[in-house]
């Protein structure tokens, strides 16, 4: 996964109020929650809560599923493994300054 691509899920969770429901999501596991659900644990409006949503499952980090009137909000968890994968690939692995130099200089 590139910076470009991994870049949109990570703004959309620049947002308090959907990072809030994400963790709520992450929090449900594989069974999800409905929107209703969601609206009375955060206290959040229906109107703000299906924008926050939207923006969510735009990024790719949460998946809906309409089961009759409802629909179902699961955090799509091969993502956010992907995100913290992407985090952690090169944690403590050192920084080559020297190198980083000459690409400065190249430019």
């Amino acid at each position: 996964m590139s910076e470009k691509t991994i870049a949109p899920a990570f703004a959309a969770l620049g947002h308090e109020a959907r990072l809030k429901i994400y963790r709520l999501l992450v929090k449900a596991g594989d069974e999800g929650l409905n929107i209703g659900d969601i609206g009375r644990v955060l206290g959040l409006p229906a109107s703000t809560l299906s924008h926050h949503l939207g923006t969510l499952v735009q990024a790719g980090l949460v998946k809906q599923e309409k089961l009759g009137r409802e629909t179902r909000n699961r955090a799509d968890f091969d993502v956010m493994r992907d995100l913290v994968g992407f985090i952690t690939d090169e944690c403590c692995s050192g920084v080559d300054l020297d190198a980083a130099h000459q690409t400065e200089k190249a430019c």
